[in-house]
């Protein structure tokens, strides 16, 4: 590992890993280095352990693993500490770039893709959860909601000073979950909104690139929530259990003939079987996301 690039702290390296099973959740507020820590961790409980390991990336808007509004699951082979994993990947639309207004699809969406991980028999899952902390917003009850749904052996927390304290306060006294509370690397540097929004167009160009245009029949497929289409709306192709085949941009909607044409890079429709709407538009070519 290159853990000397990424500036990891003496107490990140002495964590003790050889018991680490489960679901291990990584939570911590924004631009507190939740995914520098949760691919170390990740890239140690392979290299340490030799165990079959899988990574959640649970954060839809600065993701890691796949394209913004997406959560995305990949299973490693047991030993390999490469990163990201080269193993199989399934993946969830959450139908936005924020958790906010989208609770539910998040929950859903890691309770499904952590049955995966344990279908799948891997020893450990490392689950770096999105930076909504506030309780304002609502971040609270969801990091509470998250612990409660998945049991995860241990939550590791990411604290600049006292912004985890409502959600880690009762982990302390909870004897079923471990908390290891860290601080976060003095490399870690906060990142604007405007990059932030610099960053998911990367990510969307990058996965759009090997787009093509699909029509698709919206009358043989289930569609979610209902055929309401809208110019350069986000959209996803799924299949028969609820995981996304490939997202797509709106071109055209025939109400008439009930068909949509989509930018997509799916090659067939095959295995389609629902489609979904999201809550956002993408510019085809500039890729910057837009709330619908």
């Amino acid at each position: 590992m290159t853990n000397r690039q990424l500036d990891i702290p003496p107490a990140w390296e002495k964590i003790d890993l050889h018991e680490a099973r489960g679901a291990l959740m990584v939570i911590g507020a924004t631009d507190t280095g939740k995914s520098t820590f949760a691919q170390f961790l990740y890239r140690r409980l392979c290299a340490e352990t030799g165990s079959r390991v899988a990574y959640l990336d649970g954060d839809p808007g600065q993701s890691t693993l796949g394209p913004p509004t997406t959560m995305t699951l990949a299973v490693g082979k047991s030993g390999d500490d490469a990163f990201p994993p080269a193993g199989q990947r399934w993946r969830r639309f959450i139908q936005a770039t924020s958790p906010r207004g989208h609770m539910l699809p998040m929950l859903v969406s890691a309770a499904r893709l952590a049955q995966v991980a344990r279908d799948a028999g891997v020893d450990a899952l490392v689950y770096d959860t999105s930076g909504l902390v506030s309780g304002i917003d609502g971040g609270v009850n969801l990091k509470h909601s998250k612990i409660e749904l998945l049991q995860p052996a241990v939550v590791f927390a990411l604290q600049r000073d006292q912004e985890l304290e409502v959600v880690i306060a009762p982990l302390r006294r909870n004897r079923h979950t471990r908390l290891i509370e860290l601080r976060p690397s003095s490399a870690i540097q906060r990142r604007d909104v405007p990059v932030r929004q610099a960053h998911r167009a990367a990510q969307f160009a990058r996965y759009f690139a090997s787009a093509r245009t699909l029509t698709v029949d919206w009358e043989r497929l289930a569609v979610f929530p209902a055929p309401r289409f809208a110019f350069n709306q986000l959209v996803a192709l799924e299949d028969a259990q609820g995981f996304t085949l490939a997202l797509g941009i709106v071109e055209l909607a025939d109400m008439k003939a009930k068909r949509v044409t989509l930018r997509a890079p799916l090659a067939s429709l095959e295995q389609a079987q629902a489609l979904r709407l999201g809550d956002v538009t993408l510019d085809p070519r500039s890729f910057r996301d837009q709330p619908l």
